[in-house]
C-alpha cells in the first residue's frame, strides 16, 4: 500500500530540543557567574550530572523511563497531570531543580542554596524564552499538509509536551492527531502505543511511515508493527545499535526528497 500518513517524532526531530536546553542552562550559568567567580560551562557540566544521579533516585524514575521523559525536562516540568505518578512528579520537581543546581555549585566549591534555589526557577523561565525549531521544519510541514495525514507522536508529559507546543504555536496547525505517551500510559518504543496511534488514525502499518531522531524509540517501536521509517542523524552518528532504520537521512529536507520519490 502506498504511504498516507506521516507519523512525526518532535523533539529533535521537529524541535530542536537540546538547543533549548543548551541555551536555558548557558544563560543561566551564566547568571551565576555574575554572582561568583564560577566557570559557566563547568557549572552547566556540574548541574547535569547533579540533575541525573538525583532523577535517577527518586520512586518516579520508572514511570519517566516507561513514559520517555529525561532529566532535563524534569528540571523545568511542572508535570500537573492528572495520574499518580504525574501528581509524585509534581510534588518532587521544586526541590529537584533546587538540589540540582544547589549540589552542582557545591561541586565547584560554592555552598549556597538561595542561589541554587535562584537557579533552578530561573532555569525553567530560560527554557521557556528558548524555544529552537529547525530552519527547515515549517517549509517542510508546509509541503506535506494537505497530501499526507500527518500525525504527531511523542513521548513525555502531557502538560510539558503541550507547553512546548504553545511556546511555538506555528506547529500543531499541522497535525490531524497529535498523540502523547503520557496520556497512553506507555511510551515509544512499546509496540501497544504504536497500535494505538494506528487505530486512531484509521491506516494499517504499511500506510504509515515513523520519522524521528531517536533509533531506540521512534525506530525500534516502528519496526516492532511493521511499519516503515526514517531515521534523521543530523549529527553523523555511528549506528551501533541492532535496530535497523529503512530509511536514514540527515535532515527533515533529505526527507522531503525521499517521500517524493517513494
Amino acid at each position: 500500500m502506498p504511504v498516507k500518513t506521516i507519523i512525526f517524532d518532535l523533539d529533535d526531530t521537529l524541535l530542536w530540543d537540546k538547543q533549548s536546553i543548551k541555551t536555558a542552562f548557558e544563560k543561566t550559568s551564566a547568571y551565576a557567574q555574575e554572582k561568583y567567580d564560577v566557570d559557566s560551562d563547568k557549572l552547566e557540566e556540574a548541574v547535569r550530572a547533579e540533575a541525573r544521579k538525583l532523577y535517577e533516585s527518586y520512586e518516579t524514575y520508572n514511570h519517566t523511563v516507561l513514559i520517555g521523559i529525561n532529566p532535563f525536562e524534569g528540571l523545568w516540568g511542572t508535570f500537573d497531570d492528572p495520574t499518580d505518578s504525574f501528581q509524585k512528579m509534581k510534588e518532587i520537581v521544586p526541590a529537584y531543580r533546587k538540589e540540582a543546581w544547589t549540589n552542582g555549585l557545591k561541586t565547584l566549591g560554592i555552598d549556597d542554596p538561595a542561589l541554587g534555589a535562584e537557579l533552578g526557577e530561573r532555569f525553567v523561565e530560560e527554557r521557556k524564552k528558548s524555544p529552537y525549531v529547525y530552519e527547515d521544519t515549517y517549509t517542510v510541514l508546509d509541503a506535506l499538509k494537505g497530501k499526507y495525514q500527518l500525525v504527531l507522536l511523542t513521548n513525555g508529559a502531557p502538560s510539558l509536551q503541550n507547553l512546548k507546543l504553545e511556546i511555538t504555536p506555528e506547529i500543531l496547525p499541522y497535525f490531524d492527531l497529535v498523540i502523547i505517551s503520557g496520556d497512553f500510559g506507555k511510551g515509544k518504543p512499546d509496540p501497544e502505543l504504536f497500535h494505538f496511534m494506528m487505530d486512531k488514525a484509521g491506516i494499517a502499518a504499511s500506510e504509515g511511515i515513523m520519522v524521528g531522531d531517536n533509533l531506540n524509540t521512534d525506530i525500534k517501536g516502528s519496526a516492532s508493527v511493521g511499519m516503515k521509517n526514517v531515521w534523521i542523524n543530523r549529527e553523523g552518528n555511528v549506528n551501533n545499535t541492532e535496530v535497523t532504520p529503512t530509511y536514514e537521512v540527515t535532515s527533515l529536507t533529505e526527507f522531503l526528497k525521499l517521500v517524493e520519490s517513494l
